[in-house]
């Protein structure tokens, strides 16, 4: 019963606050904040599902200026969960598929997030260096998970390079973002569900000398080492 009350919830709340968002992005089509705003929406859905949500960041980030925030993918909840750290002035970078939900999708788009084909390499490739530019021009920082698709479970997947040839183009730095393993641990049925923690680790700057996919390999070991710290945290409570 409690499952069904709480899908229930989700989904009146996902109509409603993409009916609002849309609202508010017409008011103000693109605007550098509308995803920030509508992300702290979704991210207060994390206390029905019987969720506590510990958010610390490294105090480097604040004074970051634009940067690439690097998220672990776990499942569909972190449509619930992450959004509640996402910064001002922060967009992400999206599937173009995503563009076709109904509402969600332009929702999505309005908000001024930035859509990308992956199965077109060259556009792509073209996407990336639109986010670059975005990034250089308007002050923008970009949030993207690295890992390109959900983990379900298998622990932090094998980084692709987007990310970073993003970041090394803008010159700007990365912010990994490391969420405890979620995989199995939210249970509709169950009213507490425990504690989430994510954690904003200190921005990293990536060296020109370096490629993409030594960065790659870099930032995956600092972020898989800290979210087994982060997963040993919580079995302690």
């Amino acid at each position: 019963m409690l499952a069904f009350i709480r899908i229930l919830i989700m989904a009146l709340f996902i109509l409603l606050s993409c009916l609002c968002g849309l609202i508010l992005c017409l008011i103000k089509p693109f605007h550098k904040n509308n995803v920030h705003i509508i992300a702290s929406w979704f991210g207060s859905v994390a206390k029905m599902l019987g969720v506590k949500l510990v958010i610390t960041r490294h105090s480097d980030v604040s004074n970051a200026g634009p940067a690439v925030y690097l998220a672990n993918h776990q499942n569909n909840y972190d449509l619930f969960t992450l959004p509640a750290a996402v910064p001002e002035n922060c967009v992400s970078l999206g599937k173009k598929s995503l563009k076709w939900i109904p509402f969600f999708g332009q929702l999505y788009w309005l908000s001024g997030n930035i859509l990308i084909d992956r199965t077109n390499r060259s556009k792509a490739a073209g996407t990336i260096s639109k986010a670059a530019e975005k990034i250089k021009q308007n002050g923008l920082s970009v949030w993207m998970f690295p890992e390109g698709t959900r983990s379900y479970g298998r622990g932090l997947l094998p980084f692709k390079t987007g990310a970073f040839h993003t970041a090394l183009n803008a010159q700007v730095p990365v912010i990994p973002v490391c969420m405890s393993t979620t995989e199995k641990t939210i249970k509709l049925n169950r009213w507490d569900n425990g504690t989430i923690y994510i954690d904003m680790l200190a921005p990293q700057h990536l060296d020109k000398e370096l490629s993409a996919r030594e960065h790659a390999s870099r930032i995956h070991a600092i972020m898989a080492a800290r979210i087994s710290e982060l997963d040993a945290q919580v079995r302690e409570k």
